[in-house]
């Protein structure tokens, strides 16, 4: 077993996930082709394999357990995260991975391919001129919420959520985000990661 099977087992273990070899291979295949894409790209600040593990692996497949099985739009995927992790995870599950960045769109397309997850949909856009709202978005480190819900709270169907990862306490941006939403902070334990993960979930009032 590779040192990165290991961990990637190791971690999803943790977050009492059972991988079947099929989900490890991909999302392993998956880590190798972002670091060889990423020397050339330059598509992720992340530049170590070990650390792709447990900061695009881990933790995208932390936020698995309040992931309904609703068809699923990935708002600033870059270079496929957190949509290609979950898409590997949920194979009978739709998803749209949207970004405006040509030069990381070209390579989510190709891991998709590569990866043979038809379940994905790859869009070149800016969110504001996106127009196709669905009943679940996801959003990672994306903005602070009240810009978060100015840019895409046209994207959530009514009866929808929106899923934002945020990497600090979400407490002030909540008090200073629109009214019509309501909100649900969940601490996210992504193992192997030493620093603060929270899960906003947004509903309309």
């Amino acid at each position: 077993m590779t040192e990165l099977a290991d961990l990637l087992r190791r971690g999803a273990a943790q977050l009492e996930i059972a991988l079947t070899a099929e989900q490890e291979e991909k999302l392993l295949a998956y880590v190798a082709l972002l670091h060889k894409w990423n020397k050339a790209y330059n598509l992720t600040a992340i530049r170590e394999p070990r650390d792709m593990v447990v900061r695009h692996l881990l933790d995208s497949l932390a936020v698995l357990p309040w992931l309904s099985e609703a068809e699923t739009l990935d708002v600033g995927t870059g270079a496929g995260v957190p949509g290609i992790v979950l898409a590997v995870m949920r194979t009978e599950q739709n998803f749209v991975l949207l970004d405006s960045n040509g030069k990381k769109t070209r390579f989510v397309r190709q891991a998709a391919l590569a990866l043979g997850l038809q379940n994905v949909t790859v869009v070149q856009s800016r969110v504001e001129a996106y127009e196709q709202a669905v009943p679940q978005v996801i959003a990672r480190a994306f903005a602070s919420l009240p810009d978060m819900l100015a840019l895409l709270g046209h994207l959530v169907l009514e009866e929808g959520c929106l899923l934002a990862m945020k990497a600090a306490q979400a407490e002030d941006e909540i008090a200073q985000a629109p009214s019509g939403w309501q909100f649900e902070t969940k601490a996210l334990q992504v193992p192997f990661l030493n620093e603060q993960r929270e899960l906003v979930i947004v509903q309309t009032a």
